[in-house]
């Protein structure tokens, strides 16, 4: 049965491709898009939600990353969380190319008016150009905060690998350790066993020795007692 963890990374990675879907249908139809002002804005304003959103679900599902208990789990959602995030990154791209293609199509659609004349016309791409400027300085504006979420993410990326490398040190430390005891108790197993057959000899030479005594005993006990023989 899926934890439910599980279940929620399942569907934020869902939403996350979902919002991404519909960014770049949208981004679609600004690139297509030929006018009027209105529709221009109201796609880019769509753009701009569904970006809040999508970059809302990225970061929940980092937080879910750093709540895992498995490194393998935490390491998997996180390469996958930084997938989605510079996929956002080439939507903010795409969005730009595409507001300055669709500029460049309402530019032409307002030369071609100028060429017959009238003051509606000026104004109407006077109106364009300001409002295309507001746009340009909406995206630049989420560009920032996504170059400042990158940034934050290597911080973050630096600071785990200074605590791997630590815990390198200390399986490194606590290795070099488990060989010195392995040492001294090879040392104390090889001095143990020298003992056991140096008693083992000196309880031989004991028993000769013993041997000896008696049989000197005897010999003198046999000439004191029976010298004729």
């Amino acid at each position: 049965m899926a934890s439910s963890s599980d279940v929620s990374v399942r569907i934020c990675v869902q939403e996350i491709i979902k919002y991404d879907l519909e960014i770049k249908a949208l981004i679609q139809d600004i690139r297509e898009c030929r006018g009027p002002h209105s529709v221009l804005m109201k796609l880019n304003a769509a753009v701009k939600e569904k970006s809040r959103h999508l970059r809302q679900r990225i970061q929940d599902m980092e937080q879910m990353a750093k709540e895992q208990d498995k490194e393998t789990d935490k390491n998997i959602i996180m390469a996958e969380t930084e997938s989605h995030r510079k996929q956002m990154l080439s939507n903010q791209t795409a969005w730009r190319k595409a507001n300055l293609a669709c500029k460049l199509a309402i530019d032409n659609l307002e030369k071609d008016e100028l060429l017959h004349g009238g003051d509606s016309s000026v104004r109407q791409r006077k109106a364009t150009k300001e409002s295309l400027a507001e746009t340009s300085s909406d995206i630049t504006e989420s560009l920032m905060s996504i170059s400042r979420m990158m940034a934050q993410q290597v911080k973050q990326s630096e600071e785990t690998i200074g605590t791997l490398v630590t815990s390198s040190r200390s399986v490194l430390e606590t290795n070099e350790e488990f060989k010195a005891m392995t040492a001294t108790i090879h040392l104390g197993r090889k001095l143990i066993l020298k003992y056991n057959r140096r008693e083992l000899t000196d309880k031989l030479l004991i028993f000769l020795a013993l041997a000896l005594f008696f049989a000197t005993v005897l010999y003198i006990l046999k000439k004191r007692l029976f010298p004729f023989i």
